[in-house]
């Protein structure tokens, strides 16, 4: 999957960026400024395309639930199960 340049959510506007690595984790969310940030990979090697792009629904779970004030936004066990699920179902839909 291609990983998208912004994101809107609600009426926040949220830029991804794509560094090189982000520290402790495969991505993060910052509400505040807006931003989400997807790792490219970390010391030991370079993350696979699906594992990128698991990670930016699950970023993209945070902001959602965050937009919602669902305080869901702050649990990661469920943002995590929930985002799997999300992940796997964009990736295996059938469009014909």
């Amino acid at each position: 999957m291609k990983i998208p340049k912004q994101v809107t959510v609600g009426d926040s506007v949220y830029v991804i960026q794509e560094p090189d690595r982000v520290a402790s984790c495969h991505g993060k969310i910052h509400y505040d400024r807006r931003v989400i940030k997807i790792g490219k990979g970390n010391t030991y090697g370079t993350y696979t395309d699906d594992e990128r792009s698991n990670t930016f629904w699950h970023e993209l779970t945070h902001a959602i639930l965050h937009d919602m004030g669902s305080g869901l936004a702050y649990d990661e066990e469920f943002v995590a199960d929930f985002s799997d699920r999300l992940h796997k179902a964009i990736k295996t839909a059938k469009f014909e």
